[in-house]
């Protein structure tokens, strides 16, 4: 053979292997192999479909593979549709083996629904089978005696499958128990009763139901701390008095504001008097000055008027000293 023919073979080989990793790329004969031995009978045809839907085969032919030999008997359409929806298809295989094996009835539409809710269908099944603990945050209430209690309640919860689309979370459980604890502790006399028995509060709490629209169900509360916190009650008279204080104060100022007030304007109407009375003395010069000219008053009795004043001026300057030696 000359040159020219080893490189017609040699480009007819590239062609073919081109041709051929094309054609084992978007046919996945390895997958389809697996799944024939793995006891999953699917069609070629249906893995190519499956290219031209936009589905990534392995993602649903391995989940299948795994639930087959856990022997359940599941569809592809069902799979591939909830791939389409946007599901985990992993995570619900996981929760039908579980729960197959625990002996707990769930099938695949349900656990395709509560996945699609957002909730993880398999950490359910778990929870349903091994239940969980919650522990909830320090709640403080206070008894009718004025004392704070604060205790911490440790809750038992077992997942409800059939409440778990629309079934309110972990959150409401907790708010639930701490409304619960509050009420219990609020309607006790004293605040020894709920430290002689703590058991009261959750007795009280298992007592209401509080697992209604829940995504879970309450096996037990345990009460886990109870302290004893502040004196409200004596918090909230000394409180009162300071603001009682406080009013008085204020009530008390404002009666000596208004009592400035009026001694001002009593001073400022003396004033006015006193000056209206030297104005009246300022004319009284001119007054006799004009009787004496008009013949109205005489001399003499103008001399007797004057001896009359400074006869009651001695007299007042006695009186005060008399009064200064008898204070003495």
């Amino acid at each position: 053979m000359n040159i020219e023919n080893w490189i017609g073979i040699a480009i007819v080989a590239v062609i073919i292997l081109i041709i051929l990793s094309v054609f084992l790329r978007f046919v996945p004969v390895g997958l389809w192999i697996t799944a024939y031995f793995s006891g999953v009978k699917v069609k070629i045809g249906t893995l190519i479909g499956m290219r031209l839907r936009r589905v990534i085969p392995h993602q649903i032919i391995r989940p299948l593979i795994k639930a087959t030999k856990a022997g359940l008997d599941l569809k592809i359409d069902e799979l591939e549709a909830h791939y389409l929806a946007g599901g985990n298809i992993n995570t619900v295989i996981d929760a039908l083996i579980a729960a197959h094996r625990a002996n707990i009835e769930l099938e695949f539409t349900q656990a395709a629904a509560i996945d699609l809710a957002g909730r993880n269908v398999f950490e359910a099944v778990q929870v349903s089978v091994n239940p969980k603990v919650i522990v909830t945050p320090d709640i403080a209430a206070v008894a009718k005696d004025g004392i704070e209690i604060i205790a911490k309640a440790k809750v038992t919860v077992r997942a409800n499958i059939e409440r778990l689309v629309g079934g309110a979370g972990e959150d409401t459980i907790i708010a639930r128990v701490g409304e619960g604890i509050v009420t219990t502790v609020g309607s006790a006399n004293k605040h020894s009763d709920v430290l002689e028995n703590p058991d009261l509060i959750s007795r009280t709490v298992l007592g209401k139901g509080l697992d209604a629209g829940t995504a879970f169900e309450i096996l037990s509360i345990d009460i886990a701390d109870v302290d004893v916190g502040r004196n409200i009650g004596a918090k909230l008279q000394t409180e009162q008095a300071e603001a009682d204080k406080n009013i008085a104060q204020a009530k008390a100022e404002e009666r000596r504001s208004m009592a400035i007030a009026q001694e001002q304007e009593m001073r400022a109407e003396t004033q006015k008097m006193r000056a209206r009375v030297v104005e009246a003395e300022a004319e009284v010069p001119l007054a006799m000055a004009q009787a004496l000219r008009s013949g109205n008053l005489g001399v003499m009795d103008y001399y007797k008027m004057q001896n009359i004043n400074a006869d009651t001026d001695m007299r007042s300057s006695i009186s005060d000293q008399a009064n200064g030696e008898s204070e003495e």
